[in-house]
C-alpha cells in the first residue's frame, strides 16, 4: 500500500508540473483560436506576442519608413506606439510630424495629383485622385484597353488581368456617375488592383484569381472588334464596344473584390490598400483587410508593415493551437486521475490503520478479559480449602 501511495504522490506532483508549464501556452492557443475569424482581435493579439518578444518594433519600423521616405507609414507606426503605451524618442515623433506636413503640401498633392492623372499609376491618396480622375473619364481605362486589347489582337503578350479590369473599370464607370458617387469605391478599388498589377504589387495567389476571373468576364472576340473599330482618340464608340463586351453576369467575384479593395482604401488610404493586395493571396484576405481596416483606420498599415500576412489571418497552423490544449487537458486528466487514485490510497489507508487499530484494541480487551478470567480462577483455587 505504501508503494502504490509514493507512485499516485508522485503522478501528482509531474501532472502538476506539466500543468503549469502548459497552461499559459495552451491558454494563448485557445485565445488565438477564439480570435481567428476577427481579423481586429487576431492582430492584436499577434502585435502584443510580437512587442513581447522584441520591445522595440515599432521604433525600428519607424525609422526604416523614415529612411524609405514613407511618412504616411511611419504615422501609422506612431498612432499604433501611442495606442499601446509604447513610448518613442520624442525627436522621432517629432521627425515623423515634419515629414507628413510636407508631403501634404499644397504643392506635393498637385504633382502626385498630376502624376497619377498622367501616368496613371497610384502611390498615395493624391496620385489615386489623379488616376481615378483619369479612369472617371474613362481615358485611363481605354488606354489600358486599346495597348492590352492591340496586343491580344496581334498574338502579343497581353496582361489579360489589367485588360480585364479596364473593361470593368468601363462598365462601372457609368454606375458611378447615374449614383452620383455610389459606386466610388468598387471604381476606386478596380483602379488599385489594376495600379497593383502594373508596378507588381498584387499576391501571387491573388493574381492568380484575378487573372481568372478576368478572362471570365471578357468576351475576346467582342473586344477584338471594339479596339479594332475603335481608339483612344474615338473614346465613345470604344466605350460602346467594351460595354459590350464585357459580360456583368460573370463579375460578380471581381466586384466583391473591388468593393473590398475600396473599403481598405477609405479607411487605411492608398498605401495601405496596396499593402494589402501585395500581401494577400485570396479575395478572403482582402475581405478580411477590409475588415481590419474599419476597424482600426489610419493604423492599419502598421499592423500591416510589422505582422504581414499575419495580421489578416493565424501564422501558426490551428493544429499547434489545438495540440497546445489537447495537452494541457491531457495533463489536467492525469492530475485528477493522480489524485483520486492518491485520496482511494490515502482513504484506504486510513480505513486500514483504523481497522488495525480495532483488531489490537480487541486483541488488547480479550487479553485484559482471559487475564481476569485467569486471576479470578486462582483466586477461587485458593480460597476453596478453608
Amino acid at each position: 500500500m505504501g508503494l502504490k501511495l509514493g507512485i499516485a504522490k508522485a503522478g501528482i506532483a509531474l501532472c502538476a508540473v506539466a500543468l503549469v508549464l502548459t497552461w499559459p501556452h495552451a491558454h494563448r492557443a485557445a485565445t488565438f483560436l477564439a480570435a481567428q475569424d476577427d481579423p481586429a482581435q487576431l492582430a492584436e493579439l499577434q502585435l502584443g506576442a510580437a512587442l513581447q518578444r522584441d520591445p522595440g518594433l515599432i521604433e525600428r519600423h519607424t525609422r526604416e519608413a523614415l529612411d524609405a521616405h514613407d511618412p504616411e507609414l511611419a504615422d501609422s507606426l506612431v498612432q499604433l506606439a501611442a495606442s499601446r503605451n509604447v513610448t518613442l524618442p520624442e525627436d522621432l515623433k517629432q521627425q515623423v510630424a515634419q515629414t507628413v506636413v510636407a508631403e501634404r503640401s499644397a504643392t506635393g498633392v498637385a504633382t502626385r495629383f498630376a502624376t497619377g492623372l498622367i501616368t496613371g499609376k497610384a502611390e498615395d491618396g493624391a496620385s489615386l485622385s489623379g488616376t481615378m480622375a483619369g479612369d472617371l473619364f474613362v481615358f485611363g481605362d481605354i488606354r489600358d484597353v486599346v495597348r492590352e486589347g492591340s496586343n491580344l489582337a496581334t498574338g502579343a503578350e497581353a496582361d489579360r488581368l489589367v485588360l480585364g479590369l479596364a473593361a470593368a473599370g468601363i462598365a462601372i464607370t457609368a454606375a458611378t456617375y447615374v449614383t452620383v458617387g455610389g459606386a466610388t469605391p468598387v471604381r476606386a478599388g478596380l483602379t488599385l488592383v489594376k495600379d497593383a498589377r502594373k508596378v507588381g504589387r498584387l499576391g501571387e495567389g491573388l493574381a492568380m484569381w484575378a487573372s481568372r476571373s478576368a478572362r471570365e468576364v471578357v468576351d475576346t472576340p467582342a473586344l477584338r472588334r471594339a479596339v479594332a473599330d475603335g481608339t483612344a482618340v474615338r473614346p465613345d464608340k470604344t466605350v460602346t464596344a467594351v460595354k459590350a463586351a464585357f459580360r456583368t453576369e460573370k463579375a460578380g467575384g471581381l466586384m466583391r473584390l473591388a468593393k473590398d479593395v475600396g473599403r481598405v482604401g477609405e479607411k487605411a488610404g492608398t498605401r495601405g490598400a496596396l499593402d494589402t493586395l501585395k500581401i494577400s493571396q485570396s479575395p478572403k484576405d482582402v475581405a478580411r483587410a477590409a475588415r481590419l481596416a474599419e476597424s482600426k483606420g489610419s493604423q492599419t498599415r502598421a499592423f500591416l508593415k510589422i505582422l504581414g500576412r499575419g495580421a489578416l489571418l493565424l501564422t501558426t497552423g490551428a493544429w499547434n493551437f489545438a495540440w497546445w490544449i489537447f495537452g494541457a487537458l491531457m495533463t489536467l486528466f492525469g492530475l485528477v486521475a493522480s489524485l483520486k487514485s492518491g485520496v482511494e490510497r490515502m482513504t484506504q489507508s486510513w480505513i486500514d490503520r483504523g481497522k488495525a487499530r480495532r483488531a489490537r484494541r480487541m486483541l488488547a480487551e480479550a487479553k485484559r478479559a482471559q487475564a481476569e478470567r485467569v486471576r479470578a480462577g486462582a483466586v477461587g483455587g485458593l480460597a476453596a480449602p478453608s
